[in-house]
């Protein structure tokens, strides 16, 4: 029996489906596009798109499988769900914060962004997490209100802040 992933996000756009997944599998080694489902003329009086036009698109990024989906307008994407992208480096850091954030994307606060297709992005450092479980007094909390004042986190600064706490 075939192996599988019992829980597959899926992500509504209106009709960015298939642009949206061609960027996130641009962004991410180990990464494709597995699977694209046409609309049928079946159910057009309620979907309301034209026969042949893409419904999903499966696609993975680093093993983990999603689904987009063009479902219409009738619903955006907000923060209360978001893709953390977890960085070893703040080379990794720079590169997903300006690849996603291009081309109409929006900086948030703290690691957090919006590309442009209205998705929620974090993009966190390991390094932030470690230092925010340290059990020194005071360490984790001088490293959360470093990381407050960031919109792009800088891992230089949250050393700093945690080697003078």
């Amino acid at each position: 029996m075939a192996t599988f992933q019992r829980i597959v996000p899926c992500l509504w756009f209106d009709s960015e489906a298939e642009e949206a997944a061609n960027f996130y599998v641009s962004l991410f080694e180990n990464a494709r596009v597995s699977r694209i489902t046409r609309f049928t003329g079946a159910g057009q009086e309620i979907h309301g798109k034209a026969e042949g036009s893409v419904m999903t698109v499966e696609f993975f990024l680093n093993g983990q499988e999603y689904t987009a989906l063009n479902g219409g307008p009738h619903f955006k994407f907000n923060e209360a769900i978001s893709l953390q992208v977890l960085c070893e480096t703040q080379e990794e850091v720079d590169m997903y914060w300006s690849r996603l954030v291009e081309n109409g994307g929006q900086e948030s606060m703290c690691g957090w962004l919006k590309d442009k297709f209205g998705l929620s992005w974090q993009i966190v450092p390991i390094a932030l997490a470690e230092m925010l479980n340290d059990p020194t007094p005071g360490k984790a909390q001088a490293v959360m209100q470093a990381a407050m004042t960031m919109r792009k986190v800088d891992i230089a600064e949250l050393r700093r802040a945690y080697a003078e706490a």
